[in-house]
């Protein structure tokens, strides 16, 4: 909550016992050798925290008198002041800051501040250009300031608007959470038995979308009230979350319906009607040319029933294998399809469209 700037701070005004005769009408230089022994405006910073005149190789002051007793003032110097930003549309935000002037110790009564040219005292580089901030705008102002037991004094001011570059924090912030979102929505066309591969799916993002907020915390300002970038970062953790709690809702309900299936027919319900799907659970080389098994369920059996329909390693078997695999590849997506259970397929539908509908009611708030 506050900025740096260095500039060329110039007096103007007239003292008339600093006139001198002259034939030629030119000024008379001096450097800040004879600031002590003429008056000077005492002029202050309102609201800085730190400034300095520059003394590099001397004090950069310089003073110019006119025969007639005009006086040109000018220092360079960098002051750091306080500006009261507002971070609620932070990484989105625009600030408007300022600079303030005014005499110490001559109120109104004594000591009149104003621009010379209005508005157009202010000069600034036209190429101007800093690393979070586009300055969109400069600006001059004058106002009052009361003070209950001086009484009022003349303030000027010197405004300015900066926008936020967005750019670094769509690269940084944006971008990984809108993909570790998506990479939870990878979870919905995976088998629903497939236990090992949707909860590390699930947990890895889960984590991974901690370590990016975490990351963002402790880069941004810390303020008590909630910021643009938070609602979005929390909101893309809540879609993260929701994908982990969608399987363990679609695990437990496929357990009491395997259940309720049991205690029906006494067989334990297959969720793979075809057999290589089986295989590439197992290990790889299932096969049972010479075993009957049925499409929509399969029944218990022990161990040593089950060896003699897996391979042995035999050419014959090799042979059968690959002949096996040829025959139902191109089933294996269908009976993935086919076994997935209806929340997946509402789900690979409604959390799209869901997250799409956020990211417009989010960015055409804050842009």
């Amino acid at each position: 909550m506050d900025f740096t700037m260095t500039f060329y701070l110039r007096h103007y005004w007239k003292d008339e016992r600093l006139s001198f005769p002259s034939t030629t009408n030119r000024s008379m230089t001096f450097d800040h050798r004879l600031i002590k022994k003429i008056w000077v405006p005492d002029i202050f910073f309102v609201h800085s925290k730190r400034s300095f005149i520059h003394d590099t190789t001397m004090e950069n002051i310089m003073l110019r008198v006119h025969p007639d007793g005009n006086v040109l003032f000018s220092l360079r110097i960098t002051v750091s002041a306080m500006c009261f930003m507002d971070f609620g549309r932070f990484p989105l935000d625009t600030q408007n800051c300022s600079l303030e002037l005014e005499s110490y110790a001559y109120n109104e009564e004594d000591l009149m501040l104003y621009w010379k040219h209005g508005n157009k005292s202010l000069n600034t580089d036209e190429h101007i250009s800093l690393s979070q901030f586009f300055v969109e705008e400069f600006s001059a102002s004058s106002g009052f300031a009361f003070y209950s037991s001086t009484g009022w004094y003349n303030r000027l001011f010197i405004n300015f608007v900066l926008r936020r570059h967005i750019f670094f924090f769509m690269l940084q912030t944006y971008f990984p959470a809108v993909l570790m979102v998506m990479l939870s929505w990878v979870s919905f066309w995976i088998d629903r038995r497939a236990v090992p591969a949707r909860v590390s799916l699930g947990i890895t993002t889960v984590l991974t979308m901690s370590t990016i907020v975490s990351g963002v915390s402790a880069s941004m300002p810390q303020v008590s009230y909630v910021k643009a970038v938070d609602v979005y970062l929390w909101v893309s953790s809540l879609f993260v979350f929701l994908s982990v709690i969608e399987y363990a809702a679609v695990n437990y309900l496929t357990t009491v319906e395997e259940q309720h299936r049991f205690e029906k027919t006494g067989k334990v319900s297959g969720m793979y009607n075809i057999d290589a799907v089986q295989a590439m659970a197992f290990d790889g080389c299932y096969q049972d040319s010479e075993t009957d098994v049925d499409q929509t369920s399969f029944s218990l059996h022990s161990e040593e029933d089950s060896v003699p329909g897996r391979c042995t390693g035999s050419p014959s078997a090799d042979s059968s294998h690959t002949k096996r695999r040829k025959s139902l590849g191109g089933d294996v997506g269908k009976a993935i399809l086919e076994n997935n259970h209806v929340i997946d397929t509402y789900a690979r539908i409604l959390f799209p469209i869901v997250y799409i509908i956020f990211n417009l009611f989010y960015w055409g708030i804050y842009v």
